[in-house]
């Protein structure tokens, strides 16, 4: 609620409250107030500044959620401080005898355009979701207003001082400020940023001249026919891999990225990329490494939280492909902000002082100095971002070589680009309350862990290189296999059935346990991750004491951390999944556990209630005894890990062919999820370090397992044949 709460609102509610407040307390206490008030306010004000420009892209690349509870604070907060300011100024205003103006008031009113400065905020966060860019008018309102109140206070103080001109450079500079925050708000809603990504309309051939020719021909007595010519396309084929310069990977990496993001970027508005497009991509990412294809992605996704989070419309329009005509107006502004503020500090550095209070004096320097030191911090951050590696990678001259070098070497520009962190969620685990060390300190009886339970059970890993060669094999060999585009769709739809079908060897088991694996994966995919999970937890502790080869490792490794990634999306963020009823069954899955738990009071541990859940027969499906009425999957998961397991006691399969098997099943159900995972929210996922999910999405995009393409016949138009 408040966190789309508008600051005028917020602030007009503060002042109504504040006169109540005040009589509260002694007149020593109010006259302190009021003499402070406005000073400390400017100062909170400029302090949110800096923490929302040094914290600003963290988000981008860690998933710690106290760097989003702090930027969260610091959004709101930095509005509504500069909102209440300028509205403590208006007010001061009115005690004003006539058009005298005090000294004290005219240097107060130096600082209204550096709160305009404020409200347009840093380069690295112009909004904290997506869903400020969709209220890019109430900005707007916000901007007419407080523009407004700014040039309202900056008139009643207006004296023909010295310090009345120099705000005068500081108040343009807040304008161009504001104002760019405003367009950029206004570019990236959904709706302007559609029409920005649409093509030029093309009308196609002229056919009513085309008929007349006809016509004309046919009355000519003519024996006409109508053909069809192919147009050649013309443009190059920029994924062109043979082009590589193997002694700049990184610069190589670079640049396809930002080709393949300005492709791409469609998929971000729910439109279709041309099937050539597609086949681009197929055709580079086909024929990269694992690593190399990683990291294009995390470089594209990284493009796109710039683009919707921050202001990287206009600070890299010198780069952005379609933001060129923009470009020269972008820098022009920006220079001129620059300079009005260092003008102004020059100016007050030599202008008499004496008749201001020392104290408003060294606020008006920090105000000064903070403004120029967050524009050179600024330019700093646009020196070191990819954007600016890539405009120098394009340039073969010495000095962009040399640039480009210089700058690779600067720590900043090593940094990550995503978190690389999958979350983890064990059912069991959950239900016997083990919890990790690191969250055992908060005490079960406070009313808090009741709020927070559901948080205490999850953690962190990174995504072992292993894991992403699994999945990035795998999508390969799918997109691969696909002989043709209405495949590559098809493949969308696959969640663990194709996997069944094509393992040698499960045509030659009973029809009993094919039919328990086939069904485990064809139910509603909420309830397939809750049998696999489950599954894929008691047959992981139950191999954990055995000797197994690295590739028995490998796969058991990565079945379980998708196994307890894919959980976490259920129980965590369920919106990121197809719509189901997947809570409910797992807190009705979650009751029969701590149910079954409590009466075997020696389970102490994951490991021993794993073993104490393969004990019980489910010789009888659990559906024929249970019912309907609870949609716990408990005992049905019982029964598909002793199928697993089966597997290698009673059909002669290897243990490491088991775990393939299951990794296998995994990977394509992410790779379901991704697909059916709407764009909006992958992109919220980017501002909270990023999700695994959201790269899978992207990968298979790439290699053609999309449905947002279409076919077409290329460029084609009819001709006529006279006979």
């Amino acid at each position: 609620m408040f966190h789309n709460s508008s600051p005028l609102v917020v602030g007009g509610l503060f002042f109504i409250k504040k006169r109540k407040i005040m009589q509260i307390f002694p007149e020593s206490v109010t006259k302190l107030w009021n003499e402070w008030e406005l000073r400390v306010m400017v100062i909170f004000s400029l302090i949110f500044q800096i923490l929302l420009i040094l914290m600003g892209k963290s988000r981008k690349y860690s998933a710690a959620i106290w760097i989003r509870i702090i930027l969260w604070i610091a959004y709101l907060s930095a509005d509504w401080v500069a909102t209440v300011s300028l509205g403590v100024l208006s007010n001061k205003s009115g005690d004003l005898k006539g058009h005298s103006a005090e000294a004290d008031y005219v240097i107060s009113a130096f600082w209204a355009p550096f709160l305009l400065l404020h409200l347009g905020g840093p380069d690295t966060i112009t909004a904290y979701s997506l869903e400020d860019n969709e209220l890019w008018l109430r900005h707007l309102l916000g901007f007419a207003v407080q523009v407004g109140v700014a040039f309202y206070v900056f008139l009643r103080a207006w004296i023909s001082s010295t310090l009345n001109f120099l705000a005068i450079p500081i108040f343009i500079a807040g304008i161009i400020k504001f104002g760019e925050r405003v367009w950029i708000l206004r570019y990236t809603s959904s709706e302007h940023f559609i029409d920005s990504m649409l093509p030029n309309p093309d009308p196609g051939p002229n056919y009513a001249r085309y008929m007349e020719e006809y016509s004309s021909k046919k009355a000519e007595g003519f024996k006409i026919s109508s053909g069809t010519v192919i147009a050649a396309r013309t443009e190059a084929n920029n994924s062109d891999t043979t082009a590589r310069d193997d002694t700049n990977t990184e610069a190589f990496i670079l640049e396809k990225a930002l080709y393949f993001f300005q492709i791409f970027m469609l998929l971000c508005v729910d439109l279709i990329l041309s099937f050539h497009d597609v086949l681009n991509s197929q055709s580079f990412f086909q024929n990269i490494s694992c690593d190399e294809a990683f990291k294009v992605i995390e470089v594209e996704l990284g493009f796109m939280y710039d683009v919707f989070y921050t202001k990287a419309v206009v600070v890299y329009s010198f780069v952005y492909g379609f933001l060129t005509r923009f470009s020269l107006c972008c820098i022009s502004l920006r220079c001129i902000s620059f300079f009005s503020i260092i003008s102004a500090f020059v100016a007050f550095l030599i202008t008499e002082k004496q008749a201001y209070s020392t104290v408003d004096v060294i606020i008006t320097y920090v105000l000064l100095v903070g403004a120029i030191v967050l524009e050179l911090y600024a330019v700093f951050l646009l020196l070191c971002s990819d954007w600016t590696l890539i405009w120098l990678s394009k340039h073969e001259n010495r000095v962009g070589k040399f640039l480009y070098r210089a700058i690779s070497l600067i720590p900043l520009t090593k940094k990550r680009r995503w978190s690389n962190t999958m979350a983890q969620y064990g059912l069991i685990r959950f239900c016997l309350k083990d919890k990790p060390a690191k969250r055992s300190f908060i005490p079960r009886g406070l009313c808090i862990y009741k709020l927070l339970e559901k948080h205490l059970y999850k953690y962190s890993v990174n995504v072992p290189s292993e894991l992403k060669k699994l999945i990035f094999e795998l999508s390969l060999e799918k997109s691969k296999r696909a002989s043709n585009f209405k495949a590559f769709k098809e493949l969308c739809a696959c969640r663990g059935v194709q996997v069944l079908k094509q393992e040698n060897g499960l045509d030659q088991i009973s029809k009993e346990k094919s039919k328990i694996l086939e069904e485990s994966v064809e139910v509603e995919f909420d309830q397939s991750i809750l049998l696999w999970h489950i599954a894929t937890d008691l047959c992981y502790h139950f191999d954990q004491g055995e000797n197994s080869n690295s590739t028995n490792g490998t796969n058991r490794t990565a079945s379980k951390l998708l196994s307890d990634y894919m959980l976490y999306l259920l129980v965590m963020c369920p919106f990121m999944l197809p719509n189901g009823i997947g809570l409910i069954r797992f807190r009705d899955t979650c009751a029969e556990a701590i149910e079954f738990f409590k009466e075997r009071k020696s389970i102490s541990n994951v490991k021993k209630a794993c073993t104490t859940l393969l004990k019980v027969s489910t010789e009888i499906p659990p559906s024929e005894v249970k019912g309907d009425r609870s949609k716990s999957v408990l005992f049905d998961a019982c029964r598909l890990a002793k199928c697993l397991q089966s597997l290698v006691t009673e059909e002669q399969w290897e243990n490491d062919k088991k775990w393939e098997l299951i990794s296998h099943v995994w990977v394509e159900m992410l790779s379901y999820a991704a697909s059916q995972c709407r764009w909006n929210l992958h992109g919220q996922q980017l501002r909270r370090g990023g999700e695994l999910l959201t790269h899978v999405w992207l990968l298979l995009a790439h290699l053609g397992i999309t449905e947002q393409f279409q076919i077409s016949q290329g460029y084609a138009r009819a001709k006529l044949i006279v006979q």
